[in-house]
């Protein structure tokens, strides 16, 4: 396409120039009427489309939120019942969760809730079925897919191989991991049926060097690797003062503080 010359050009009459310009000028308007009339309902289907999309994910995104938040209510408004011990109405409120339409996340925590309620009525076979269904749902976050691993393999740990039983929290029980404490412990347990006191006592030992986790489970650890031949205590004068001991050390410097 002609481009209109941004300096005078000394060769051209000062006519020609203009008419040059005129003609430049034409060449365009005919261009864009040309471009129009041949691409013209193409560009204005795309930019359709385009709002159309627009106002199709604005929709879709309206709906989502609400969808959402209906979720959010029903699952606070089953946790309220749950904490006054009324699993049955708890467990019925979750129940239109369980569906496709809800988020994979939901499902998981309307499955928790209801396995709650099954082992409140001392059905365990319901819960670990509810447990395994959220631990083999692909779409549901790890950390609760781990969970419920873990609560099913506690509800089943007597009737499982200890093989089984590694084979499944073996990944989790292993320091860093937030399930570890629990798992490891299982971990440890089935070490211990298997006849490998060496392996469990490694874990129990670990376990109780956790500051993170509760003392009550540090506590057990400490025993259990004990009397495994494992010692788990690196800080005496540390621990005993964590379980409200004096030692010797302890009340010498506080004397010598005094004085």
């Amino acid at each position: 396409m002609a481009r209109t010359p941004t300096t005078p050009n000394p060769s051209i009459n000062p006519e020609d120039e203009v008419l040059i310009r005129e003609i430049d000028e034409a060449v365009r308007e005919d261009a864009l009427l040309t471009f129009l009339r041949v691409h013209g309902m193409k560009v204005l289907g795309v930019i359709l489309a385009g709002l159309a999309a627009l106002g199709g994910w604005l929709i879709w995104d309206h709906y989502a939120e609400k969808s959402l938040e209906t979720q959010s209510e029903t699952l606070v408004s089953a946790l309220d019942y749950a904490r006054q011990r009324d699993f049955k109405t708890a467990s019925q409120k979750v129940t239109p969760l369980l569906g496709d339409d809800s988020t994979p996340a939901a499902r998981a925590a309307a499955r928790f809730i209801q396995a709650s309620a099954a082992l409140a009525e001392g059905n365990t076979q319901a819960a670990s079925g509810l447990y395994k269904q959220v631990a083999n749902d692909a779409d549901a976050p790890p950390a609760l897919r781990d969970l419920a691993k873990i609560r099913d393999v506690s509800l089943n740990f007597d009737a499982m191989k200890p093989a089984d039983v590694i084979a499944q929290l073996g990944p989790l029980a292993k320091p860093g991991n937030p399930y570890f404490g629990s798992a490891g412990e299982l971990v440890a347990m089935a070490h211990v049926e298997a006849g490998n006191r060496a392996a469990a006592g490694k874990i129990f030992a670990d376990i109780a060097q956790q500051e993170d986790l509760p003392e009550t489970l540090r506590s057990r650890a400490r025993q259990m690797a004990g009397l495994m031949g494992v010692d788990a205590v690196v800080d005496v004068d540390k621990l005993l003062k964590d379980q409200g001991v004096k030692t010797s050390g302890a009340e010498g410097g506080s004397d010598a503080a005094a004085e």
